[in-house]
């Protein structure tokens, strides 16, 4: 269906049900509705996935019912309503399974960004410590001078005592 006639079909269809045209209570919800449709009809990805989705549909229930394409059946009002019903069906599967996909991917980022986090945090924890060390440096040299200065008096003036057994 060309983009003309789904403008075209969307006026005719907006103004029997416009909110300001109808005084009946459903109006503003409908023409929401319309609004959608005519949105998702215009939009060339959205058009192609209700394709596929419509088509899907038909070729399940062919399935389902075991006929063949060109069976008689195919052509009757009643499987018409069925085709419709297995739209509306496999519709909603798509978009449940659309869902799912956004939830775990959403996950999937907040794991990532859970991680990235978790890095950053290491690192800063790391410099920080670096830091730390760096800063108590002279404090540490200082006391291995001051054992070191030590260590030579005993070697110059100062003999170990030995130890007594006791017993």
């Amino acid at each position: 269906m060309p983009d003309s006639d789904i403008k075209i079909t969307y006026r005719k269809k907006s103004l029997l049900i416009h909110p300001d045209k109808t005084k009946n209570p459903q109006a503003p919800e409908a023409f929401d509705r319309l609004k959608k449709a005519e949105s998702a009809l215009m939009d060339e990805k959205q058009r192609k996935h209700l394709d596929e989705c419509i088509s899907d549909a038909r070729h399940l229930l062919i399935r389902q019912k075991k006929i063949t394409v060109d069976d008689e059946e195919v052509k009757t009002d009643e499987f018409l309503q069925e085709w419709r019903r297995k739209t509306v069906e496999v519709l909603i599967d798509a978009e449940a399974r659309r869902r799912r996909q956004m939830k775990a991917q959403m996950q999937e980022e907040g794991r990532e960004q859970a991680k990235t986090d978790a890095e950053i945090e290491e690192r800063k924890r790391k410099r920080d410590h670096e830091k730390d060390w760096e800063s108590t440096r002279e404090v540490r040299i200082g006391s291995w001078r001051d054992f070191q200065k030590g260590e030579a008096k005993k070697k110059d003036g100062m003999k170990k005592k030995k130890m007594k057994v006791l017993g």
